[in-house]
């Protein structure tokens, strides 16, 4: 290989992947991956008039680990610590819906507690995502000191977690047929601990930034996304609820106790990024909420189902199952041939759909905006570039 194929291409090299013709008057420019608003592992090739965006075309590719193809050359068990490395922030959705997509074309039974225990872990699992997003999304803007709130609440939430998963961040926690370990009396303390100082420190989020004029600025009536457009593009979770459509897999396409439990889906008819900030914020009162009611119906019984298998052998036939992750719809379509190994794996990945409007939401808006628009998309790239 020459020594001209390790240098990397230059933004016009890449300007025939703009959806339109090229204007000799504009400027084209690399938006990561090196950018710290895109987080290290995206790159966005922008065209511009000025400061304002003509058209913009994500690249992906910098991350793939061909997470699909290694399903089909390992066991199931050899397989599942992959799905923590899908989505890192919210990965016991990820190990949900894989163990859950196993369950179902296998016949594996899940004991009672064993659902409840999942329901408390992942809804605190889903805490610590909003809590990382919006410590970085304001960062993104330019504000530093609400990442540190965000961070010394991340912490308790992680040492607790730690406690049951033995890992802080790529947890695989879930197994067929239940979990990994038992929860105790003590861990319920410290979850109702953490719920009780997180119900109080939202007001003080709320008044220090959420109402700040500095933030409402950069937010309203910017990337507004209309519920058309949404459905069109195949959006879910905060985006989509965001632009005011009640979609939520945990009501829609209900699944573990979610329906004995009593919570709301927070939306907002504005769909501007201010909006997608509120229904994230929303959806923090929301699992605390969950977590405190999982806890109070805490039935005895066992965490793992005696008859779970130790290797897993999956029947001729296809299935997949779906839950409610951080970013919204996260699928895991299975199919097995009667052998150990899955025959085909294919993830959904909610980020997928949510970048794809990215191009849409940034045409013609000011470039400082585009920071604003994808941050409150919420993306992770490990999911979309897997």
């Amino acid at each position: 290989m020459s020594a001209a194929a390790h240098v990397p291409s230059s933004p016009v090299a890449h300007s025939a992947r703009l959806s339109g013709p090229v204007s000799h008057d504009s400027l084209v420019v690399s938006m990561g991956p090196q950018h710290p608003s895109t987080h290290g592992v995206l790159r966005v090739v922008l065209e511009l008039d000025g400061e304002y965006i003509l058209q913009a075309e994500p690249v992906l590719g910098y991350i793939h680990r061909m997470h699909e193809w290694m399903g089909q050359n390992r066991t199931c068990h050899k397989f599942l610590p992959n799905m923590g490395r899908v989505d890192y922030l919210h990965a016991l959705a990820w190990n949900w819906a894989f163990v859950g997509a196993v369950e179902k074309l296998a016949g594996i039974e899940v004991p009672r507690r064993a659902e409840f225990i999942r329901v408390i872990t992942c809804e605190l699992n889903r805490i610590n995502s909003h809590l990382l997003w919006w410590g970085a999304y304001l960062l993104d803007l330019g504000a530093f000191t609400p990442i540190m709130y965000a961070f010394e609440d991340r912490e308790e939430i992680m040492d607790l977690l730690m406690r049951v998963t033995g890992s802080r961040l790529t947890y695989c926690y879930y197994t067929f047929g239940g979990v990994t370990a038992d929860i105790d009396e003590g861990f319920a303390a410290q979850a109702r601990r953490i719920v009780s100082r997180l119900r109080g420190r939202l007001p003080m989020f709320r008044d220090f930034v959420t109402d700040n004029a500095i933030l409402r600025a950069r937010c309203e009536g910017v990337g507004h996304l209309t519920p058309d457009m949404a459905r069109a593009y195949g959006a879910t979770g905060p985006v989509l609820r965001g632009s005011g459509v009640a979609y939520d897999t945990r009501r829609a396409e209900p699944y573990s106790v979610y329906p004995e439990l009593d919570f709301a889906i927070p939306t907002s008819d504005v769909g501007d990024c201010m909006a997608r900030y509120l229904v994230r914020m929303a959806e923090l009162e929301q699992s605390l909420n969950i977590v405190e009611q999982a806890l109070d119906m805490l039935p005895e019984g066992q965490h793992i189902h005696p008859l779970a298998p130790r290797m897993v052998t999956l029947p001729k036939g296809e299935t997949s199952f779906a839950v409610e992750a951080a970013r919204g719809k996260a699928v895991i379509r299975l199919r097995g041939d009667g052998g150990p190994n899955p025959y085909r794996v294919k993830l959904r990945a909610p980020s997928f759909s949510n970048l794809s409007l990215f191009p849409a939401l940034a045409k013609g808006t000011l470039l400082a905006d585009a920071v604003a628009i994808l941050g409150s998309l919420d993306l992770v790239i490990p999911e979309i570039d897997r």
